[in-house]
């Protein structure tokens, strides 16, 4: 595919690719690279530098600031949406008719600009936006960001609309394709897991310790995640559990102070978040949100042993058959305590790399966007369009 041109629009700087979203982009890009197609990568500034290391990797990149401040709040478009505008940005779209993802609805101003009318338009779905900020609003303890949450939730569930201007929608879960085929019936929506870290699993056989609980901490989601496993599942257990995140807000850390079972790592460098998740005996790993794909949760099958999750973790994916489940905070502790007394076998690391590169190689997902876009190429609407 070296006569592929491809426009990437990053609602961040994906390097490093160290949280949720932007690793989901760097992989995608990294892959493309490994395929031969040549990536045009528009990337929005906000608390990142410009990286040397995407360079290696797109044919160009280009960077704009995000608009941030009161104009871009009190627009009737979301927040997150409305800031990441640019008129160069259109400018060099426009330039070419090469085909344009959209990363993101935070990436998707333009999709239905009139300019790009003719062009072949992929959005990627990394969350129902709308959905994920409602659920935001309900972990935050915070009047005013409570507030906040409540409002973009509300222009993000009015804007949605103007994905009907995609040719197609890739979701990273198989829930999030069944909304949204039915909320865009018009429209083509495909499964397509999100692209990671591993091309194979690292995973040590044995036993480990400890538990570990890991995630963004400042992240409200994840904060809650972590004060429950504490309250609910290991305040009277004498079993040994590692919290560890970026951003641990105060009330976390005094929370963990109190637990002699219970340490906290602030901020780990990558290294060390992936060393802790091979030397735990259980990456434990609960949400109170089932909407897209926890990237952690693919973090934790390819290089740690047992993965015990709540079912909303696994929700819309195909990853239940690798993870032990725990409906409730009992089971979770029952089977916490089962597990941290069972070696992990080479048997099980050879059957978990089996089904998890079936769906999880980034190298075959590579092959399914590049043949859906040859698709969109010879459809129709592109002959009479272009």
């Amino acid at each position: 595919m070296s006569d592929l041109h491809l426009h990437i629009v990053s609602f961040d700087i994906p390097y490093p690719p160290n949280y949720g979203g932007v690793i989901d982009v760097f992989y995608k890009i990294k892959a493309l690279h490994a395929a031969g197609v040549k990536v045009h990568l528009h990337c929005f500034e906000y608390h990142r530098e410009p990286a040397k290391e995407l360079d290696e990797l797109c044919e160009v990149v280009h960077y704009y600031p995000r608009k941030t401040g009161l104009v871009a709040a009190l627009s009737l478009k979301p927040y997150i949406v409305f800031g990441r505008r640019s008129d160069e940005l259109l400018k060099k779209l426009c330039r070419d008719d090469f085909p344009i993802l959209f990363e993101g609805l935070h990436s998707c101003y333009y999709l239905s600009h009139p300019s790009l009318k003719n062009r072949i338009k992929i959005y990627r779905e990394s969350n129902i936006e709308h959905h994920y900020y409602f659920h935001l609003s309900k972990v935050e303890k915070n009047f005013f960001k409570k507030l906040y949450f409540i409002f973009s939730g509300i222009k993000l569930r009015s804007f949605q609309k103007i994905l009907c201007n995609s040719d197609l929608m890739l979701t990273v879960s198989k829930e999030d394709q069944q909304y949204l085929k039915k909320r865009f019936p018009a429209n083509r929506v495909e499964y397509v897991p999100s692209f990671h870290h591993d091309d194979d699993i690292h995973i040590l056989p044995g036993k480990g310790d400890f538990a570990l609980y890991h995630g963004n901490l400042g992240v409200g989601e994840n904060f809650k995640a972590a004060e429950h496993l504490i309250r609910n599942v290991f305040e009277d257990s004498p079993l040994k559990l590692v919290i560890a995140g970026l951003n641990p807000p105060d009330g976390l850390v005094q929370l963990v102070a109190k637990h002699a079972n219970i340490s906290l790592v602030s901020n780990p460098t990558d290294e060390e978040m992936f060393t802790l998740i091979r030397a735990a005996q259980v990456n434990i790993l609960i949400t109170f949100q089932a909407t897209g794909l926890k990237l952690k949760l693919l973090n934790a099958l390819f290089n740690g042993r047992y993965c015990l999750v709540n079912p909303e973790m696994i929700a819309g994916t195909l990853l239940g058959d690798l993870c032990e489940i725990g409906n409730n905070d009992a089971e979770l502790k029952q089977k916490t305590e089962v597990l941290m007394s069972c070696s992990f076998l080479q048997d099980q690391i050879s059957s978990r790399r089996e089904l998890l590169l079936k769906w999880h190689s980034n190298s075959e997902n590579c092959r399914t966007l590049i043949n859906f876009i040859s698709l969109l190429y010879n459809s129709p609407k592109n002959h009479t369009t272009t």
